[in-house]
């Protein structure tokens, strides 16, 4: 299967205080060793020449501990579909499928990621989300479905009704996608939200108007624990330590 990986690299992790390291967030360490080494690993399924870092805050330091893989920078963290823009010079001639994920989720299988582009390829989608469902209070955006099953957005934990946030099935924030659709829609987004960010949770909506977008329910809640505070660190160590 051709295939090509973005990882999300580019955090300072203000709220995990990583000043006081000195480090990006994706090099803070879990387990003794970095965030980005288990998200990396889980992705060895492709060379190193086909999984793109995007890095930004403390750049360098990511570049000189990863040096085998290719990196885009995004100068301002404008929000993670500001991200998959610092990238598009890297793919600019690709037109096969594009999996997208976070640098900070060192819980997520390779497996999961398998499933996800597996099933994006099999039914021909412009735009597959991975989903997970759990039944602990958790702030991410809710799968939002038609009455007959199929997807039709993503809310944000905080701009959901109650109704919404009732609903268990959530996003997990790693994508697969037609990368010249992907693209073309990253010219569309918008930053007029309370962040002032473009966010890439808004390209599948933007893509269902062009062709299916799909959900594939293939991991686990823990699998969607990311780091942003010193508390979920300490759980995804907890997880690590298990395995």
């Amino acid at each position: 299967m051709k295939l090509k990986a973005l990882v999300l690299a580019a955090g300072k992790g203000t709220r995990l205080h990583s000043e006081q390291y000195d480090v990006p967030k994706v090099l803070r360490q879990a387990c003794g060793q970095p965030l980005l080494a288990y998200v990396v690993r889980a992705l060895d399924f492709l060379p190193p020449e086909d999984i793109i870092l995007v890095v930004g805050y403390k750049k360098e330091a990511v570049m000189e501990a990863f040096p085998q893989y290719p990196c885009a920078v995004q100068e301002q963290q404008l929000g993670t579909g500001h991200a998959v823009m610092a990238a598009a010079d890297l793919l600019a001639g690709y037109d096969g499928p594009l999996l997208v994920c976070c640098g900070d989720m060192p819980l997520m299988r390779r497996e999961s990621y398998e499933a996800l582009a597996q099933a994006h390829v099999r039914e021909g989608n412009l735009c597959t989300l991975l989903s997970g469902s759990s039944d602990t209070e958790l702030p991410y955006g809710r799968i939002l479905r038609d009455a007959d099953g199929r997807f039709l957005r993503v809310v944000e934990d905080r701009d959901c009704t109650p109704e919404q946030k009732a609903i268990r099935e959530l996003n997990a924030g790693v994508y697969v996608f037609d990368t010249p659709a992907l693209l073309r829609s990253l010219t569309q987004l918008r930053c007029d939200n309370a962040q002032g960010e473009y966010y890439l949770t808004d390209v599948p909506a933007l893509l269902l108007r062009e062709g299916p977008v799909g959900v594939c329910m293939a991991c686990t809640a823990g699998e969607m624990l990311g780091v942003n505070t010193p508390q979920q660190l300490a759980a995804v160590e907890a997880a690590l330590a298990e395995h």
